[in-house]
């Protein structure tokens, strides 16, 4: 049997790197629950499924996605801040930033209760109405929403998630009289919205991308300074005449804190390398674009304290008070 040392020459043989040959010293002894804490078919469930796989068969046991909607995310998430920090239990939420800045009173600390993973991609929200709504730009949707204050409903994902930070954006910029309404997450929302059961929304573009393409929502514009690549004849929100509606959201994958760092390490690794095997699946399916600068525990979570201050201020400065949780 080689030595700890000869198999550390082999690996860097290999072309493996000190830290990741350190990373792979840990594997899970049991199936990982990846918490999604919205309902199956929103932005995080389809990010998670698409990476889950080939993390999985880097760590050697299967990961199961575990939808725990409610209150925002903040029952999922709070889950795994409470879980046991053995690696068996990680989150994906891109709400993770955005609730903090918007709810009054969160059962956990976004930043200091977690360890950072990787982080799935960034995706802008998407403004949508149904196709019985008769406007087909923004400008024409903000002079029907103005001209019948009150008769139209905007859904959203929950409290404090993404949508509706979105939703609170466009409603306080575009000073319109429209109820938001809120679902169990952003797969529910989207629903409603084919539906007709609400009729505007601003979903994130991994839930919504696939009834745009099949007319099932029509899209007024991409919530980002520019055009999506998923998306390339749907106007940005400044070519909207929209310029202060800008909402982009990350997918960040987490433990809880306390993770020992070799385990971290492994997860990490493993998710990291699931995600750029994934890139293009991540764009052409979801929307979402992976980026590079992500690869520390460290650089995960500064992404995460820098968003939680960036959403805030961005709510303050629109008015939005901080709401009570539902």
């Amino acid at each position: 049997m080689p030595t700890r040392r000869q198999t550390l020459s082999l690996a860097l043989a290999a072309g493996l790197t000190p830290s990741v040959v350190r990373a792979q010293a840990w594997r899970p002894s049991r199936p990982i629950r990846l918490i999604v804490p919205f309902a199956p078919g929103g932005s995080n469930d389809i990010v998670g499924r698409i990476i889950a796989e080939a993390a999985a068969q880097t760590l050697g046991q299967p990961i199961v996605i575990e939808n725990r909607a409610g209150a925002g995310s903040m029952i999922g998430a709070e889950l795994v801040a409470r879980a046991a920090p053995d690696g068996h239990t990680i989150l994906i939420n891109s709400a993770h930033a955005t609730v903090p800045a918007i709810v009054a009173r969160v059962p956990y600390d976004s930043v200091t209760d977690f360890v950072g993973l990787a982080v799935g991609g960034f995706s802008p929200h998407v403004l949508v109405v149904n196709p019985q709504v008769q406007a087909r730009t923004a400008q024409e949707l903000v002079a029907l929403l103005k001209a019948n204050p009150g008769r139209f409903n905007f859904g959203s994902a929950g409290i404090g998630s993404g949508v509706h930070v979105a939703a609170e954006l466009f409603r306080s910029i575009t000073q319109v009289n429209v109820e938001i309404v809120q679902y169990r997450g952003g797969g529910p929302s989207v629903v409603a919205l084919v539906a007709g059961e609400v009729q505007v929304g601003s979903p994130t573009m991994a839930s919504s991308i696939g009834q745009v393409r099949a007319g099932g929502l029509r899209a007024l514009a991409v919530l980002s300074e520019q055009r999506s690549q998923a998306l390339p004849d749907v106007p940005s929100a400044p070519e909207a005449g929209i310029p202060g509606v800008i909402h982009e959201e990350f997918f960040p994958i987490l433990a809880p804190a306390g993770t020992p760092a070799p385990i971290a390490a492994a997860l990490g690794s493993a998710f990291q390398a699931a995600i750029q095997q994934n890139a293009g699946r991540l764009t052409e399916l979801a929307g979402v674009t992976p980026r590079a600068g992500y690869e520390t525990s460290e650089q995960v979570m500064a992404l995460v304290r820098e968003g939680v201050e960036r959403y805030s201020k961005i709510l303050r400065d629109a008015g939005v008070p901080l709401q009570e949780p539902s």
